[in-house]
């Protein structure tokens, strides 16, 4: 659905219903003048609606509206389209949350379509509203915003994960835990789902950032390397994150695999312990008729004796050695 669509004229917002707003011909606007249009999780219908009103190219209509895209940069005729991934940090589940934000930047109009429950872009609208002389200089002030907006949440989700990872380090590596994997699974993913958004945003960042873009306005451009700074500084975080997870999981494994070693080890003592008696038992339950100590008296006593006394060293060797 359409959240909000306005007209700004030298940087204010025009009294004007929405419904105006929307129908304002973009091609007959002065140079600070810009239509400005936020949508949330839109219909086919609706993004056709504003492919026809701006004269967006299918092609990039079809992404904003399938969602699910790698962060990417496309130039078009007259606009150019921007994907980017959202990231948020949801303190009860301990768990990271995607969306994705779609942006058609034209010369007088920007058109945001977001996808998923992270609002990085919830006050944006009212905080550049407040500023005027910086929203007379167009829609490129308005990605530069959203853009900041998006990657500052990355790095708050940074700082989450890496208490994340300290927690998962100190389950580990300090108390050997093995019961850790699957939260550290989890966690890994996470972390992996964090690279997909940085990764292959530092590319698209750096040409709004460098390249001469005719829909960037030359005063907010040098803002844009700030921000591909900050998503080089988030994506460097999140791969040594990733990296001590691993060291995680392979120590987590390995106790894993010595606590079985130590459990067969216990088992093979145990049947060691038993193997004895078992042995002379079976021996003496065979019943011949020359057998030794069948005809003493002391012979089932004198048994009994030896096999507890084989017992109680196998043992006492074992349990000094560890294996019990």
């Amino acid at each position: 659905m359409i959240v909000d669509c306005a007209l700004y004229r030298g940087g204010v917002r025009q009294e004007v219903p929405r419904e105006v707003a929307l129908a304002v011909e973009v091609d007959v606007l002065s140079n600070e003048d810009f239509v400005w249009l936020g949508v949330v999780d839109p219909t086919a219908e609706e993004l056709e609606g504003l492919a026809a009103r701006f004269d967006l190219h299918p092609l990039a209509v079809e992404d904003a509206l399938k969602a699910h895209q790698r962060p990417k940069l496309e130039f078009f005729d007259d606009f150019m389209f921007l994907v980017v991934k959202t990231l948020g940090y949801d303190d009860p589940t301990s768990q990271v949350e995607s969306g994705e934000v779609a942006i058609f930047v034209g010369a007088h109009f920007i058109v945001t379509v977001r996808h998923g429950h992270v609002h990085p872009l919830l006050h944006l609208r009212a905080g550049l509203e407040a500023d005027v002389e910086r929203l007379k200089r167009g829609p490129s002030v308005v990605l530069h915003a959203a853009l900041d907006s998006i990657v500052d949440e990355y790095l708050s989700v940074v700082l989450e994960l890496e208490t994340d990872v300290e927690n998962i380090e100190r389950e580990v590596l300090g108390r050997g835990s093995h019961t850790m994997t699957n939260d550290i699974y989890l966690l890994k993913r996470e972390i992996i789902e964090c690279r997909r958004a940085t990764g292959p945003l530092i590319e698209p960042l750096g040409k709004l950032a460098s390249d001469p873009l005719q829909l960037i306005d030359d005063g907010i451009q040098p803002f844009f390397g700030d921000i591909a700074d900050h998503v080089l500084r988030a994506h460097d975080a999140i791969e040594s994150l990733n990296e001590l997870v691993t060291a995680a999981l392979n120590a987590s494994l390995a106790h894993i695999q010595v606590r079985q070693n130590e459990d067969m080890r216990r088992i093979s003592a145990w049947v060691a312990l038993a193997a004895v008696p078992t042995m002379i038992a079976g021996i003496y339950g065979m019943n011949f008729q020359y057998m030794p100590e069948l005809s003493s008296v002391w012979g089932y006593p004198a048994v009994l004796c030896f096999i507890a006394l084989e017992s109680a060293t196998l043992f006492r060797y074992f349990k000094r050695n560890g294996w019990l």
